[in-house]
């Protein structure tokens, strides 16, 4: 009798944040003796601009298969398309020479977007995370559900987006809530004390603190400069507040972003800190310590109420996704912000935040989304369109 091989599930990784987020996943299929475990680490991870990022993966004891380094050294909307066709080509490459039988992606980047192509056209079956979600502000939107349509297994972080998905054509069955992978770590992870924070970080914590980060609206044409110049504006007159800054990711005008909070920080190294990179355990750690998560980054929308912090959202970059009584949205614009800030301290506001809770989940995601590939059977490539019966 021939010893049953193991099922190779290839997970593809291209961010710091990504990699966030899927690390749960990638513990409960290693840890699987039906499973093997393979990583391609890709896009950001490798460039030192960004952090080199997968140390942290090599880090945290996980081995990386492949390592694809494409070009990233220009945000410009060219630049971003030959990122996408040199990702393609170079990533079919690693899919050959692995031979995973399923490849695992999440989101809704162009790195991940690559990653998609090139398994589908290889007629690997493809597992996306974190489909049917929505953010207006961004080429992400559409990216998302062009991920969805290539893909055979789909796993969502709320019932909304499930039905999203399968309004997308996509059969019920292959369609799962499993909650939010962010919450995974939350729930399993050992955070740093304030002291200890504190040394790791090389920063005080004052009275107030506000953690930072804001990526470019990639949807709208030349406003980053603008906006992050009205949020800096700001911050600069919160008396007796200290920042702590995430740089911007690789989009488009993410560079314009990143010179502007070194600037800032440069001038105002008493009260601010910047970092291409914090990791991952004292990125979770520092929210511990903050009032709130400001700019128009996810983590804000589905990790922050975790903690019982307020997020001051600004612009359109994650308009569309669900959120909490948590969440403060506001315009750009520089009074709109100060108002949204001011509103953060508030009795009134402050109250509300004790009684949150996460929409997405309670942090098993990963356990879910492991058992469901372990006993999934079928053709999952050949796949049927599902239509939906409208009354119009």
């Amino acid at each position: 009798m021939t010893k049953k091989s193991k099922k190779k599930i290839c997970v593809f990784t291209g961010t710091r944040a990504e990699y966030g987020l899927l690390r749960p996943l990638m513990e409960e299929v290693r840890k699987d003796k039906a499973f093997k475990l393979q990583i391609v680490a890709s896009a950001m991870h490798l460039l030192p601009e960004f952090g080199s990022t997968y140390k942290e993966i090599e880090r945290d004891g996980l081995k990386i298969d492949e390592k694809v380094k494409i070009f990233l050294e220009d945000d410009t909307p060219v630049g971003i398309n030959r990122s996408v066709s040199s990702a393609i080509l170079k990533l079919s490459k690693a899919f050959v020479k692995l031979k995973p039988d399923m490849v695992v992606i999440l989101g809704d980047r162009f790195e991940a977007f690559s990653a998609a192509t090139a398994a589908m056209i290889w007629r690997i079956p493809i597992a996306h995370i974190n489909g049917g979600e929505a953010t207006f502000g961004v080429i992400d939107e559409a990216i998302r559900h062009s991920i969805t349509k290539m893909s055979h297994l789909h796993f969502t972080s709320t019932d909304e987006y499930r039905k999203r998905v399968i309004q997308l054509g996509e059969q019920p069955d292959r369609v799962f809530n499993v909650g939010a992978t962010g919450l995974d770590s939350i729930k399993r992870m050992k955070f740093l004390s304030k002291k200890d924070l504190e040394k790791e970080l090389s920063f005080k914590f004052a009275k107030r603190n506000l953690l930072v980060t804001f990526h470019p609206v990639t949807l709208e044409k030349g406003t980053s400069k603008k906006q992050f110049g009205n949020l800096l504006n700001v911050l600069d007159s919160l008396k007796g507040t200290h920042i702590i800054f995430t740089m911007a990711n690789a989009d488009t005008e993410g560079r314009i972003i990143n010179k502007m909070i070194d600037k800032y920080v440069a001038k105002r190294p008493y009260k601010s800190k910047a970092f291409i990179s914090m990791g991952q355990r004292k990125y979770l750690s520092t929210m511990q310590f903050v009032d709130a998560v400001v700019g128009n980054s996810s983590s804000g929308i589905i990790e922050a109420p975790s903690f019982k912090i307020g997020t001051v959202n600004i612009g359109d970059r994650q308009k569309g996704r669900i959120r909490t009584e948590s969440i403060i949205d506001c315009s750009p614009r520089k009074e709109d912000i100060k108002k949204a800030i001011r509103k953060l301290y508030t009795p009134e506001f402050q109250k509300t935040l004790k009684r949150i809770k996460s929409p997405y989940g309670d942090g098993s995601a990963s356990k879910r989304i492991a058992k469901i590939i372990k006993t999934v059977k079928g053709l999952l490539l050949k796949k049927e369109f599902y239509n939906i019966r409208w009354r119009i």
